[in-house]
């Protein structure tokens, strides 16, 4: 099997030049574009990148769509604001979903990945089976472009996900893990999760955290390293699922630590590709 590589998160909405300058510096080929406002899928912007791209060598490997609207991180506002599960955003946040895999497609990355937010976990329940109905129309949506869509793992419990993947039934879905977000969440351990959905895997968000200490707060998440994700456990079981993806480096803090921060992992991670 061939070596893994490593990448790390770009925001379409900064300096492009300096977001992929510095992915390049890190030595890293690889990076997931991530906007959580459509007004970035711009053609100025897909232009910004390409050339961007092309001039440090780094490969995209997906565009993180984020959705419009108030989304709040937490357990209790959480499952009423995040993603396409809440009746009310949900319409707004489809369209923002096609405008993103239309940039996708624009510059040629394979896939678009999102939160959709608490699917829950009975499927009788009125707003699985609106949620659905609009995965269905997006996951068709992007099978026209020729695109994967990625569901980012963290407010589904594994088995309601692939449930929910088994119940749309297309073949361009996939999964990209985040087995911080299974922590924060308190929805699962990340190496056992693969037990369900490793199949699925197409994408990795090499991150790092800690489960819920109370009933209303995620997680803390940590620097790669200092929680509770096992990687030396978790690569290789990947692998055995026939992960062939990136392992895109996430810190969700800014300035000089994150780097100092994305350099640790690097570290931690390269013996294990």
């Amino acid at each position: 099997m061939a070596k893994l590589k490593l990448g790390t998160m770009v925001s379409l909405g900064a300096d492009l030049e300096q977001e992929l300058a510095k992915v390049h510096d890190l030595g890293l080929p690889t990076c997931q574009v991530s906007s959580w406002e459509p007004r970035h899928f711009s053609d100025e912007r897909a232009k910004q990148l390409l050339d961007a791209c092309s001039r440090h060598q780094v490969e995209v490997t997906t565009i993180w769509t984020g959705t419009p609207g108030r989304t709040i991180w937490n357990l209790v506002e959480g499952p009423r604001t995040i993603g396409l599960v809440p009746e009310w955003t949900r319409a707004m946040r489809l369209q923002a979903l096609k405008i993103g895999a239309d940039f996708a497609h624009k510059v040629g990355v394979p896939s678009i990945t999102t939160h959709v937010g608490f699917i829950p976990e009975d499927p009788n329940d009125p707003r699985y089976v609106g949620t659905l109905d609009a995965l269905k129309e997006i996951a068709g949506y992007c099978a026209n472009l020729g695109l994967l869509f990625c569901f980012e793992t963290g407010q589904e419990t594994p088995v309601t996900l692939l449930r929910t993947i088994e119940d749309i039934g297309s073949d361009n879905l996939g999964i990209n893990l985040d087995p911080a977000n299974l922590l924060l969440y308190g929805k699962a351990n990340p190496v056992d999760a693969l037990d369900v959905f490793g199949k699925y895997v197409r994408g990795v968000h090499a991150k790092d955290g800690e489960y819920p200490t109370n009933g209303r707060e995620l997680g803390k998440e940590k620097p790669l390293g200092e929680g509770r994700v096992d990687f030396p456990r978790l690569v290789p079981k990947l692998k055995s699922y026939g992960f062939q993806g990136a392992l895109t480096i996430e810190r969700e803090i800014s300035g000089p630590q994150q780097i100092e921060d994305i350099k640790r992992a690097i570290r931690l991670l390269e013996p294990l590709l």
